[in-house]
């Protein structure tokens, strides 16, 4: 068809090219009032996170017990907590630190769940039943006690959290890719690539991955506030990042220590929180909508 229109008109008709498509899936969440604030939320809190140190007006971990819980002011934005540190720049730095956790446990539990979740759609029976046992017994996990255990075992700290977060994740996204699979396996260009005696590996990754990536990340940018709040829980209980660290949840736990005299602390430790959650999960929702309009409710003509 795109030959015999080149004939007719002597231009060539060519298909977008990567950021063709990408262009064209930014342009469809922006067309609609939740991409537009889900992307200025997303794009504000990674724009945080990277150039913290230059937006912070305070080292967030210095002490002036003279200004300990300081009302909202010019020289302090969102006030001090209990020993005088200015909020405003711990929660500047805390927006790293979530972003950091968040996106290095995401990281990881894709990495562990596309080949899990391939190897179970594609593989025999039998092993497809021992890993969704698996998955299963790893989601029925209830994550606070979970957290406990991991602390016991392993101390509290920022390694624990992402342990917790990446076990957390991978039963989901392996499901995920495995279902993806499973419906992708018997298509004709799979058949015809067994039929070629194509190597597993490729098969998997040059023709199973790339129809299994959208899906999964679209997941995994709705989870992204899940993992951020589940971050600050921890850390809120103390099976977290260390209190040293600028993080919201430690923020939260700092307050709500003195939410009698103030509740400054705890309001500043939770706003980030909520724009964290509506910022990405309205952006997955549209971005969801823009890769696959039939999720949506939609009809394509």
């Amino acid at each position: 068809m795109a030959n015999a229109l080149e004939g007719r008109t002597g231009t060539s008709i060519r298909e977008p090219g990567a950021w063709g498509r990408t262009l064209n899936v930014l342009l469809t969440v922006l067309s609609t009032p939740i991409g537009i604030i889900g992307t200025v939320l997303v794009t504000a809190i990674i724009l945080t996170a990277v150039f913290a140190p230059q937006i912070a007006p305070y080292p967030a971990t210095a002490i002036n017990v003279k200004e300990r819980l300081a009302d909202p002011s010019w020289t302090h934005l969102l006030g001090t907590d209990q020993l005088g540190r200015d909020l405003f720049s711990r929660v500047v730095i805390g927006t790293r630190t979530a972003m950091s956790v968040a996106l290095t446990a995401l990281a990881i539990a894709l990495a562990a769940a596309l080949p899990l979740g391939l190897i179970a759609g594609y593989g025999p029976r039998w092993l497809d039943a021992i890993m969704i046992l698996v998955f299963d017994s790893l989601s029925s996990l209830p994550m606070i006690m979970f957290g406990l255990a991991m602390v016991v075992l392993l101390g509290a700290g920022l390694s624990t959290v992402i342990i917790v977060i990446v076990i957390y994740c991978v039963p989901s996204y392996a499901r995920l890719i495995r279902t993806q699979t499973l419906s992708l396996k018997s298509r004709d260009f799979i058949k015809a690539e067994q039929a070629m005696n194509a190597s597993l590996p490729r098969i998997l990754f040059l023709h199973l991955l790339p129809n299994v990536v959208g899906p999964l990340l679209i997941l995994a940018c709705l989870d992204l506030s899940t993992i951020i709040t589940l971050e600050a829980g921890l850390s809120f209980l103390g099976l977290g990042v260390k209190p040293q660290i600028p993080s919201w949840g430690n923020i939260l736990s700092d307050g709500f220590a003195v939410i009698r005299n103030t509740p400054v602390p705890v309001i500043a430790g939770g706003l980030p929180l909520i724009l964290a959650t509506i910022g990405f999960t309205f952006f997955g929702e549209a971005l969801r909508d823009a890769l696959d309009p039939k999720l949506s409710g939609k009809r394509t003509p």
